[in-house]
């Protein structure tokens, strides 16, 4: 199944935790790192007074289903200092990492929704999404590339 993550952090070396996290997503067990995007520095979202983002997509090819990949992507956020029970909504992190899509599935469950809810809302999101999967569809949205064109990117930097 090929499944898309998004990625983002903005304490400590941001640069060097995402560049580290698409590592450890590539060596999950029965999942290869297939592309990832360029890193792009971002506003922040949601809680806007807080440093900026690092954020970065990749796309997995795993036979993990949807709920052990999420725990998987959970748990190397653990390796890198989060701690989502204390962190309020939006805040600063050490890592995010967000089950994008999970090939064409609609998932609705406790702690698991697929696509991801916000997704199409999401210009940090969908900028390096699209750069490595032009060609992806949000379900019941529409191409991700004609959301994202639609939208101001025009403060989402790429890095390097």
């Amino acid at each position: 199944m090929l499944a898309c993550v998004g990625l983002g952090a903005n304490l400590g070396d941001a640069s060097a935790t995402v560049q580290a996290a698409l590592q450890a997503l590539d060596a999950l067990p029965d999942t290869r790192l297939l592309r990832a995007s360029r890193l792009y520095r971002t506003p922040a979202w949601g809680k806007t007074d807080q440093p900026e983002f690092v954020n970065a997509a990749a796309v997995l090819d795993t036979q993990l289903d949807a709920r052990a990949l999420l725990d998987a992507m959970l748990s190397i956020e653990r390796t890198f200092g989060r701690d989502r029970s204390a962190n309020e909504r939006w805040s600063a992190r050490t890592l995010d990492l967000d089950l994008l899509l999970y090939g064409e599935d609609r998932i609705d469950e406790p702690g698991l929704h697929v696509p991801h809810p916000h997704l199409h809302e999401r210009a940090f999101a969908l900028v390096p999404l699209v750069e490595i999967a032009p060609d992806v569809v949000i379900p019941g949205r529409g191409r991700a590339a004609d959301i994202v064109a639609a939208m101001v990117t025009g403060d989402i930097q790429a890095l390097g």
